[in-house]
């Protein structure tokens, strides 16, 4: 576990410093300030900034440091923007939807404008390396073109009538209020996904992301407010309530969210449907994954180890998508098994800070995540599992 000992090198250097700066202040991560971060920022918005919760510490995983902190909404903050949201969606969906398209597109241009710093942003706070934090932006930004093009598509069908001189035609309406609940993998990503669509599909959204990527959050939901405000829309578009599991209590009971975009466990998301089903709303459900790979004994091996090596080291094995179990014919094997251990060799030399150049492998995103890993390798061995590289 080369990792650790970098991880425990770091800390150490930390305690000599002294932990007790913020990185907000600190001049080498001067995109902070550029996203209009400060050292305490408000979590809550429903067309002004506010928060009357508990205050988030948001820690970079890579070194332990503090970055900022972040007030999060209670109880009435988040009734206080469900209702400033309805009243948002009254205005919103009565816009023609390219017209809604252009706000999006407007949307995807800001973002393209702080790709780098929100990607940076995204690295530091949830750990992932900058590659992959930019592309997360560049998701969004992605989604919001598409987006664009839906909003002049959106149809509906023309039926004749057994009435002479009628016909009959269908329209979809837009829902109402939609609520997102995002994960810490993707603070980002999975918003950009739900809203660019809802907000052409005429819907407005409130947004819970993560508590410990709050800073993601609120730098997004700044950036989107802007653009609202410049044309004149009610900010509650798209409003914002960071908070704990409270919080998403609230949201998934609310039967004023008609539907509920999930991401997150198997285990909670099983709990979500069924309550938002209980009040017969819609659900979205984007959870857990157990990816395997098959090696048959004709396959490409030289496509094999770096696409295996990829899907399981990518994100440090955090996503989803994440290649959890490797079948592999007996006749290849032993081949295979030797070249992901040289494969791994070298991405061990490549582990380290996030926004590092070069990194390949960058922290898991908290120390519970750091507890559950060596349980399921302490579990793996007293199964009867033998370890093949690291471990240590």
């Amino acid at each position: 576990m080369q990792g650790s000992f970098w991880m425990k090198r770091v800390f150490s250097d930390l305690y000599r410093r002294g932990m007790s700066s913020y990185l907000v202040d600190d001049s080498r991560y001067s995109f902070l300030r550029e996203l209009e971060l400060n050292k305490r920022n408000s979590g809550v918005y429903n067309g002004k900034w506010f928060g009357s919760g508990e205050v988030v510490t948001s820690i970079s995983p890579a070194s332990g440091q503090i970055i900022a902190e972040v007030v999060t909404g209670n109880e009435a903050d988040y009734d206080a923007c469900v209702s400033a949201s309805q009243e948002a969606w009254q205005q919103w969906s009565e816009l023609p939807a390219p017209r809604r398209g252009n706000i999006v597109q407007q949307i995807g241009d800001a973002l393209r404008a702080k790709l780098l710093p929100l990607g940076k942003l995204v690295s530091l706070e949830m750990g992932k390396i900058l590659p992959e934090g930019i592309g997360e932006v560049q998701e969004y930004v992605d989604i919001c073109d598409y987006a664009v093009g839906l909003s002049r598509t959106l149809e509906g069908k023309y039926l004749p009538s057994e009435r002479p001189g009628h016909a009959l035609m269908e329209v979809w309406n837009p829902l109402g209020v939609i609520g997102v609940i995002s994960a810490f993998n993707f603070p980002l990503a999975v918003y950009g996904w739900n809203s660019a669509i809802a907000m052409v599909c005429g819907d407005t959204v409130l947004w819970k992301g993560a508590p410990s990527t709050s800073l993601v959050s609120v730098a997004t939901t700044k950036l989107v407010s802007r653009v609202l405000e410049r044309n004149g829309l009610p900010g509650a578009i798209c409003a914002l309530c960071q908070g704990g599991s409270l919080i998403g209590e609230l949201m998934v009971k609310d039967e004023r969210l008609p539907l509920i975009s999930f991401t997150g466990s198997t285990a909670v998301g099983q709990k979500v449907g069924v309550q938002v089903q209980q009040r017969f709303g819609k659900s979205l459900l984007e959870l857990g994954g157990n990816n395997s790979v098959v090696v048959a004994d004709d396959a490409d091996l030289d496509l094999v180890v770096p696409s295996v090596v990829f899907a399981s080291v990518g994100t440090a094995g955090q996503r989803c998508t994440t290649l959890r179990r490797l079948i592999l014919h007996k006749q290849v094997y032993d081949t295979v098994l030797e070249r992901l251990k040289r494969a791994y060799s070298q991405v061990l030399l490549k582990v380290g800070d996030p926004l590092g150049e070069g990194t390949l492998l960058g922290p898991l995103h908290s120390t519970e995540a750091v507890h559950n890993f060596k349980t399921r390798v302490e579990e793996v061995i007293r199964a009867g599992g033998k370890v093949e590289f690291g471990g240590k």
